[in-house]
């Protein structure tokens, strides 16, 4: 960088002072000599390692016309030639520069040193020697250095540099603690789990790192254009002088079409955008997986975890008779308090809500399958389905069973509630759906996604019941996960982009298959960040929306950046063959006109510029 600053000023030092005639003639054309061969032969190398790797580069096209120059005595256009590299160099290197601070950046939020609990006192413990079990106590205001377990203490922390969620997240005993996290009231004892590059923290920082050097489909397309680009303009140039054996002609096409800013503007684009996403909480593995969700047109989905919260919940509780609500709870968290059964935890945890009385049973029976009957105070309580109430002579009316087989035809999930040899109500499960899962679904449909197909192992009853309330396009139900990856495979395009969403974890088979792969809710999630392109950090459907978003305002600039490449090429050539240009003139058009394409770039690194787009 230092030696490109400093070839950079040597070059317009010299041009202002052979402008002004502030040095003799003759040695200003010795410097112009001198400096020409030493700013070429960089170029020169770097042209012949590409064609070494039997790659043509645009350093050919500047060392040809470099060549030709100095063979001409046009030190003039030799010095903007090398102008316009150096200064394209220099703003590649400041771009890679900026992402490099970036990540440097991340990393200035790990702390140094923690507090380590011994016994009954704390240790202030380095980093790098605090082990996997050791217990680290953080306080309000400070930053969490590991990835672990809470096991004394509650309050709030911010996951933002994470997440991208600005609002603080309650957090007590048995919650997951993450690296680089902010403690923003409370003090927390953690159980430290995973130490150093292991942290999702650090492998965040990796994963954005390395993304940079994940080429995007249309730089390759850009590679492959300029190759030809190169080629044909060497060709017409020998044409050119075939017909018209005029030199000065052959100079100037060579000059005026000599560029190196594609080369520098659209990776830069790229890096700009991965940088702006990572903030949001999206980490995009590499630039082609960006060009790639710009162009998606199916997105297949899991539904466990991904549409839903994958976490069974009390929907409704329903009473017969003469008996309340509150008698049919009563009985339902009797019989749950003691079984681990899932269905028992969901009726648990809306308990603790309502923070009822919970009555310990004197005698209690699990059978598996069907539900669990227990005796509370000398009184029979069963929890179960149909047929266990039914074992225990419990009867139903008509208009129970047709009411109750509605809701399961609805995806609901009921578990019925006997008292003594009467079945006084039922409780009524769903897995719930994710918060506002249905808008972003709206949102993709309007950002032309014409087909959103949930794959689920689910019966046909819950995935009709989930496509209904979100408004999927369609869904495929009782699905093994081999199935699911048959048919991500059966039904990849090469006209349309497929996106697969998934959690990560079961889904990691169908993720690679797809042409996008992502992982939503992949916070703490090793297997998540590791399978997929692209790691949401959120449970949150809505960056699939904002990430096409980005990714079509970056293919917006690019595309911007070869139509302004292609529109001043094309000026600079009708001014050369118009004679209006020379040599000297032509390399001078080249190095202004080259700035344009680079700074319609590098207004990306604005939030401001995406935010306008996002919303």
């Amino acid at each position: 960088m230092i030696i490109n600053l400093i070839l950079l000023v040597c070059l317009i030092v010299v041009l202002v002072a052979h402008n002004l005639s502030l040095v003799p003639s003759q040695l200003i054309q010795s410097i112009f000599i001198l400096l020409g061969i030493l700013s070429t032969i960089p170029v020169g190398i770097s042209a012949v390692k590409a064609l070494y790797k039997k790659k043509i580069s645009v350093d050919l096209l500047a060392s040809i016309a470099l060549f030709v120059s100095m063979t001409q005595g046009e030190w003039i256009s030799v010095t903007f030639i090398n102008l316009m590299i150096t200064s394209a160099r220099i703003f590649g290197l400041y771009t890679e520069g900026k992402a490099e601070r970036a990540i440097k950046s991340l990393l200035k939020l790990r702390p140094e040193y923690v507090n380590v609990k011994v016994g009954n006192t704390l240790a202030r413990t380095h980093i790098q020697d605090v082990k996997i079990g050791d217990r680290v106590v953080v306080e309000s205001g400070e930053r969490i250095a590991v990835d672990g377990t809470i096991i004394e203490g509650q309050g709030s922390i911010d996951e933002s540099t994470l997440t991208g969620e600005s609002m603080p997240i309650d957090k007590h005993e048995g919650d997951v603690a993450l690296s680089a996290t902010l403690v923003v009231s409370g003090t927390y004892l953690i159980k430290t789990e995973k130490i150093g590059k292991d942290t999702t923290f650090e492998k965040i920082v990796s994963l954005v790192g390395n993304a940079q050097a994940g080429k995007a489909g249309i730089q390759t397309i850009a590679d492959t254009f300029a190759s030809w680009y190169i080629v044909c303009t060497v060709i017409g140039a020998a044409v050119t002088y075939v017909f018209t054996k005029d030199t000065n002609l052959v100079l100037a096409i060579l000059l005026v079409t000599c560029a190196d800013d594609i080369a520098v503007a659209v990776p830069m684009a790229f890096w700009a955008a991965i940088a702006y996403a990572a903030k949001r909480g999206i980490i995009i593995k590499g630039g082609h997986y960006l060009e790639g969700m710009a162009r998606v047109s199916i997105l297949l989905t899991d539904k466990t975890g991904t549409l839903t919260k994958g976490r069974i919940a009390v929907s409704d509780i329903l009473s017969f008779g003469r008996h309340s609500t509150k008698q049919v709870l009563d009985c339902a968290v009797s019989a749950a308090s003691i079984s681990s059964h899932p269905l028992s935890k969901a009726i648990m945890n809306h308990v603790k809500k309502r923070h009822a009385e919970v009555l310990i049973p004197d005698v209690f029976r699990e059978y598996p399958g069907k539900g669990i009957v227990v005796s509370v105070k000398h009184k029979h309580i069963v929890l179960g389905n149909h047929k266990l109430l039914a074992d225990n002579a419990i009867s139903f009316s008509y208009e129970i069973e047709q009411m109750t087989n509605k809701k399961n035809a609805q995806g609901f999930t009921v578990v019925y509630v006997g008292y003594e040899h009467v079945c006084i109500g039922c409780i009524i499960l769903v897995d719930e759906l994710r918060n506002n899962i249905s808008g972003a679904v709206k949102e993709l449909k309007q950002l032309g996604v014409h087909e959103i197909i949930m794959l689920t192992g689910d019966n046909e009853r819950v995935a009709r019941h989930v496509m209904d309330e979100t408004g999927i396009t369609a869904y495929h139900a009782n699905l093994l996960p081999e199935e699911k990856v048959d048919f991500v495979k059966k039904h990849r395009h090469t006209k349309y982009k497929i996106a697969y969403v998934g959690d990560g974890v079961n889904d990691a088979a169908a993720l690679a298959a797809a042409d996008i792969g992502i992982a939503m809710g992949a916070i703490g999630s090793d297997t998540a960040i590791e399978s997929a392109d692209i790691v949401l950090m959120r449970d949150d459907m809505h960056k699939i929306p904002m990430c096409i978003l980005i990714g079509r305002y970056v293919m917006q600039i690019v595309r911007q950046n070869f139509y302004i490449w292609g529109i001043v090429n094309t000026i600079g050539l009708i001014l050369v063959f118009a004679k209006i240009i020379g040599p000297a003139e032509a390399a001078a058009f080249n190095f202004f006109t080259d700035f344009f394409p680079l700074v319609n770039s590098i207004r990306l690194f604005r939030r401001q510029s995406f935010d306008r787009v996002i919303g």
